[in-house]
């Protein structure tokens, strides 16, 4: 179990690692757009430093794995959030994104959180915690789906309030709750794999998962969330869209995914009032924490409301100074002379 903490805390740090840089690779690169998804990945894939990044997040998937086949999926997700720490430190120094007082509060906050949920897991002997291996196919499918066309339905309304010339500003948090649906069944599929047995021999596991939903849902979850969450990367700040994705993604991934593979949580109850806790400790910070950012923007680094208007609002000819003349135009050519008379 203390295998699966560990290897929760590395993840941690590849995801933190991989966001930032991708943030930053992304902020040297032209603007994508989810309509034009062939000339994003032509544009990420020619950056190395945003295949660093890809790389290290594809890393933190691999080690997720080893997480949710060691621990239950509830005390995971609270230690996932422990990663905002992480990420609000790299932001500060690798994108020149401030910390203010309130964000640093809540950093410790979370750190409280974690050593909650720490505390309340227990490996071996009575009132060990259990984690679930299989869930029904069908169940998965009934939950999923509606979460991936909710996802895409409300990424897709969030564009189209965003092209509009008279809107409302906006803010970005559309973007985090629609990424955020697709990285918790993302979670889910990541769990599934996880608990599928390889006693028969690789094949025969093989054979198995590709019976299983899962699979295709993280190809999905993989090719949408990847064009998705990269415009809205480029487009708002990394401390703005990721800690609300990780939330929506929290939240979906503990309370869906421990229904759906039957665990339970721990019987004794200073270990579950400490559980509870800290997951809900980890999340209302999330919540409180600002989605605006009212430190002043770091250079090539606009907000989503000054890119928007930067971009999609027309300029306007400079107003002439009532206290000089009017610029003349081209004088029109002298015409012939009179011809004077003798």
């Amino acid at each position: 179990m203390w295998w699966g903490v560990a290897a929760a805390l590395v993840a941690n740090v590849l995801y933190s690692g991989g966001f930032v840089l991708e943030k930053r690779a992304l902020a040297a690169l032209p603007e994508v757009t989810v309509r034009r998804p062939a000339r994003l990945l032509r544009l990420v894939l020619g950056s190395p430093l945003w295949i660093g990044g890809a790389l290290a997040l594809a890393a933190g998937f691999a080690a997720q794995l080893l997480v949710y086949r060691t621990l239950p999926i509830a005390a995971a997700q609270g230690i996932f959030v422990s990663g905002l720490v992480l990420l609000v430190l790299l932001s500060s120094r690798l994108l020149g994104e401030e910390t203010s007082g309130r964000e640093r509060y809540a950093l410790g906050a979370i750190l409280l959180a974690l050593l909650l949920v720490v505390v309340s897991l227990r490996e071996g002997g009575p009132g060990a915690d259990t984690v679930g291996r299989a869930a029904p196919y069908p169940l998965i499918l009934l939950v999923c789906v509606p979460s991936l066309a909710t996802g895409v339905w409300l990424y897709a309304a969030a564009e189209r309030r965003a092209r509009r010339r008279h809107r409302m500003p906006t803010t970005g948090v559309e973007y985090g709750v629609a990424v955020g649906l697709l990285y918790g069944v993302s979670s889910l599929a990541i769990k599934g794999v996880s608990s599928r047995s390889t006693a028969g021999g690789i094949g025969a596991a093989a054979l198995d998962l590709l019976r299983s939903p899962y699979p295709y849902l993280l190809l999905f979850t993989g090719a949408f969330g990847l064009v998705m969450s990269q415009a809205a990367l480029q487009r708002c700040r990394a401390s703005l869209i990721v800690p609300v994705c990780t939330t929506v993604s929290c939240l979906y991934s503990a309370v869906l995914g421990t229904l759906s593979f039957g665990e339970e949580l721990p019987d004794e109850p200073l270990r579950l009032a400490s559980r509870v806790a800290g997951t809900v400790l980890a999340v209302a910070v999330l919540l409180a924490m600002p989605k605006h950012d009212t430190a002043r923007e770091p250079a090539g680094e606009p907000d989503c409301e000054t890119e928007e208007l930067r971009t999609r609002e027309p300029r306007r000819p400079a107003a002439a100074d009532p206290g000089l003349p009017a610029r003349q135009g081209p004088a029109a050519p002298a015409g012939p002379r009179p011809r004077r008379g003798p």
